[in-house]
């Protein structure tokens, strides 16, 4: 079996501004970090890996300085890694973002299984997995947070519902997006660390995966970022409110009602 999982390096902090011009994060001088979602997807793969001895490739597009995450996957238990990188992926959509991943694993070739973590923590948009696996024309399941049983030809697993679970059998090769309820990543041994150091990753550029130029970057993507702003501030203050329980309901009741009266929303 062989599972590839998408990794992506995302800014390690909430404070992260927006060009205003691009309207994409600036990313020069932040501190950067794997998405840590995507930390639960590398976990899962290593998991099958010991149990049923696959080859578990990751693969992450972004700058030259992502090798890190990529190393750090592999410290984890990752067979091998691959960085797609050119100036040509820059301000690529999700669209775009996933076509250029699913060109690397046509490219890395008989793929069995896909995984992703369910969304990245700078876009929260989630459409990468399914895109990957609508330009593959693999099957797909969301929001997995256990996998039952898998072997050459089907996984079973149990996809996150708001009131429970599904229990999905697909048939492969699929893609699956993980949550963090599906296990609890390890931490990487001083040999794992090690091994990272001395492997050499590969860097893709549009050419080595035969990517069609007009379907990457800013002029491929099909969406546009029209505007960017920062959420209003939260109140913090803090209002003690004394009675009875039908009597602190009542006065939470109406005390909602006149500050949405004020914002102009109705209750």
């Amino acid at each position: 079996m062989k599972i590839v999982v998408c990794i992506k390096q995302v800014p390690a902090t909430n404070e992260a501004k927006i060009d205003p011009l691009t309207k994409r994060i600036v990313r020069e001088g932040l501190k950067a970090v794997m998405n840590p979602f995507d930390a639960y997807a590398v976990e899962e793969a290593i998991r099958l890996k010991e149990k049923c001895g696959a080859e578990v490739i990751v693969i992450s597009m972004g700058p030259e300085k992502a090798q890190r995450c990529l190393r750090e996957a592999v410290s984890l238990g990752a067979d091998r890694a691959v960085l797609l990188s050119d100036r040509a992926f820059g301000g690529s959509d999700t669209w775009a973002t996933s076509y250029v991943l699913s060109k690397a694993i046509e490219k890395i070739g008989q793929v069995d299984l896909v995984i992703c973590g369910k969304q990245a923590v700078d876009g929260d948009t989630a459409q990468v997995g399914p895109g990957i696996a609508a330009h593959l024309d693999f099957a797909q399941a969301t929001f997995v947070m256990k996998v039952e049983k898998v072997d050459r030809r089907h996984i079973r697993v149990q996809r996150m519902r708001e009131n429970g679970y599904d229990v999905c059998d697909i048939k492969l090769p699929a893609v699956i997006t993980v949550v963090k309820d599906i296990n609890m990543p390890r931490v990487p041994t001083l040999k794992g660390r090690l091994a990272s150091d001395e492997i050499d990753i590969p860097i893709w550029r549009p050419e080595d995966i035969k990517a069609d130029i007009e379907k990457i970057g800013l002029d491929g993507s099909p969406t546009r970022v029209v505007k960017t702003q920062p959420p209003k501030a939260r109140s913090r203050k803090t209002i003690r409110i004394e009675g009875s329980p039908q009597e602190c309901a009542k006065q939470l009741a109406q005390r909602l009602r006149e500050e949405d009266s004020i914002s102009g929303a109705n209750i």
